[in-house]
């Protein structure tokens, strides 16, 4: 088997990593924090009969909608799926796809989705779509440039953007990942992670409440392609926490060779990492409150502050 074919095989691994286990990643998400919590809830296999059951559901469209109803579940599914053949999800080396995008493109093609999901909202007519499209636009004007500080904050040490290199970067000494400017960003990416998936204190995904909602509301039009909704959403979240462990926090246990084995046994690694992550994410929800909806503008700033002060530190030589 040639290098390409095999390069080729495991981008699909990849890909395949990404459709199986991003709903067990909500899944144990939301279970961990029922437990914190003091309830039974539900199974951690429970997204996935979620899925299940919205695509055996007749769709109804409304009369007012046009071609971007359709197309945006559609756009917001796929997108991720682009995304996880440039990042190492599994591998340490760059594969076929590896660079044909940096973290910048990264990020914009989560914001086509986001971009596609928010038109849908409006394009129904229905007054909570609209709604929670605006503040969802409002809390992505001002998260897309804490992504862009994050990233040339990153570029800074790695001199690249290129995931893969970055990776590279880290893992080559501890040093790197001690240095000021880098815990720094760490910090900061991570607040992003909670604005842009709506997690506490910035959005509930526990909430119904309509007028409250910002993510949810956005969906509430869709029957079977709300299932690729919620797909969607899934991956997202463990894209960003692949960018997240596997390019800023521990780019260790993937994949060194193009060995079957070697590849299969980042799976588990990969996934032990994420269960840490999700932990963590559990009991920061979990500990905190929801922010009114003008404090998110303040929870931002202050990611966007560290940015800025991580650049001027390694600008400076700190560390």
């Amino acid at each position: 088997m040639s290098a390409l074919t095999t390069h080729l095989l495991i981008n699909l691994l990849q890909v395949a990593f990404l459709l199986a286990f991003a709903p067990l990643l909500e899944g144990v998400l939301k279970r961990l924090e029922e437990i914190i919590q003091g309830k039974r809830g539900p199974s951690i296999f429970q997204p996935y009969r979620d899925i299940w059951k919205l695509f055996g559901k007749d769709e109804v469209v409304s009369e007012e909608t046009t071609w971007v109803f359709g197309f945006a579940p559609l756009i917001n599914f796929v997108m991720p799926l682009f995304v996880v053949l440039l990042i190492p999800a599994l591998t340490a080396y760059p594969l076929f796809f590896a660079f044909m995008g940096d973290m910048v493109a990264v990020g914009f093609l989560m914001a086509i989705a986001g971009f596609f999901v928010a038109l849908a909202a409006m394009d129904t007519g229905n007054v909570y779509g609209p709604l929670g499209a605006s503040r969802t636009r409002m809390v992505g004007f001002l998260a897309e440039p804490v992504f862009m500080m994050v990233f040339f904050s990153v570029s800074y040490v790695a001199n690249s953007t290129i995931p893969y290199i970055v990776n590279a970067t880290w893992a080559a000494s501890w040093a790197n990942m001690l240095q000021p400017a880098h815990i720094l960003v760490v910090v900061a990416f991570f607040m992003l992670i909670l604005a842009d998936e709506g997690r506490i204190p910035v959005d509930s995904h526990a909430g119904k409440v309509e007028v409250a909602m910002i993510g949810h509301s956005k969906n509430l039009e869709y029957f079977t392609s709300a299932a690729l909704m919620k797909w969607a959403g899934a991956m997202k979240l463990m894209i960003l926490a692949i960018v997240f462990l596997n390019v800023l926090i521990t780019p260790w246990g993937l994949a060194a060779t193009t060995h079957w084995s070697d590849v299969f046994l980042a799976i588990p690694k990969v996934l032990g990492k994420m269960l840490v992550f999700v932990v963590v994410l559990a009991l920061i929800e979990t500990s905190l409150a929801k922010l009114r909806l003008f404090r998110i503008s303040e929870f931002l700033a202050a990611a966007f502050v560290i940015c800025l002060f991580a650049m001027s530190v390694r600008l400076v030589g700190i560390g």
